[in-house]
């Protein structure tokens, strides 16, 4: 019988998600969505479709203006007064990096150790540094966000992320701004995540990661592993697996895969 736990990472009961920007109008509205252990999530949506305001709800990060939505089998109500462990449980990746620009790069990392198993600076070091070294981010250990070029300030945000082992990462628009080369080595590295060989030792019972990712162009996600979704017009829509994707005929999911549309004159 596998160790693998089956209760969802994510659920979600017809929730409405309110933006963070804008006086809190609803972005999304009557979302219903389950995330089992080790799955690939591709939520894409045009810009201002409210995808940001999902993927912090779905991390605990937020609340809900209505339905319920539960993390790791506990109601996100529950999370901010008695159980900081499970958020801890998720890691979160900004578009842009969020870093603290008075802190370095290993400053910055090792901030979630020093919150979250109350180390010393000195004492999460060696943790700090063997991140660095796999993401390639150690001669920039000391340097301050606002030196970084925007992909490697994205990189040392992801270390952030990863620096608790989570067993969910949620990434905003992680390719954004991203050249070929770049795009590639966040690919190859998310998808050993999902595999449970991005981490050295991995996670703990040898699981794979649950990843979320939005994203607001299709064509590099393509993968036969992965479940995608569509926000649009305040909705979340399920696709399923790429053949959804390719077979889907609303026409954002077209202008998300550069597909042109078929006009009449």
């Amino acid at each position: 019988m596998s160790d693998i736990p089956r209760i969802p990472v994510i659920e979600m009961f017809g929730v409405s998600v309110a933006a963070l920007r804008g006086g809190g109008a609803v972005t999304v509205a009557d979302v219903h969505w389950s995330v089992a252990p080790g799955e690939f999530w591709v939520v894409a949506g045009p810009e201002h479709s409210g995808k940001t305001d999902l993927l912090m709800l779905a991390a605990g990060l937020t609340s809900p203006v209505a339905g319920r939505s539960q993390l790791f089998g506990r109601d996100l109500s529950d999370l901010g007064g008695g159980d900081p462990a499970a958020r801890r449980r998720a890691g979160f990746v900004f578009q842009g990096g969020h870093l603290f620009n008075r802190l370095t790069v290993a400053e910055n990392v090792a901030l979630p150790l020093q919150y979250g198993r109350n180390l010393s600076l000195a004492e999460a070091a060696p943790e700090v540094q063997a991140l660095l070294e796999l993401l390639e981010l150690a001669p920039l250990a000391e340097v301050l966000p606002a030196r970084l070029a925007p992909h490697w300030r994205q990189r040392a945000a992801l270390a952030r992320a990863l620096i608790l082992r989570p067993e969910l990462l949620l990434l905003d628009n992680p390719l954004s701004g991203l050249g070929a080369r770049q795009a590639q080595w966040w690919l190859r590295f998310l998808d050993r995540l999902s595999d449970g060989e991005g981490l050295p030792g991995g996670l703990p019972g040898g699981r794979p990661m649950t990843l979320v990712v939005a994203a607001d162009d299709l064509r590099p996600w393509r993968h036969s592993r992965r479940q995608y979704s569509l926000l649009r017009d305040r909705r979340f829509i399920p696709l399923g697996g790429w053949s959804g994707v390719e077979s889907a005929a609303d026409p954002v999911v077209k202008e998300l895969l550069a597909i042109p549309l078929e006009t009449t004159l």
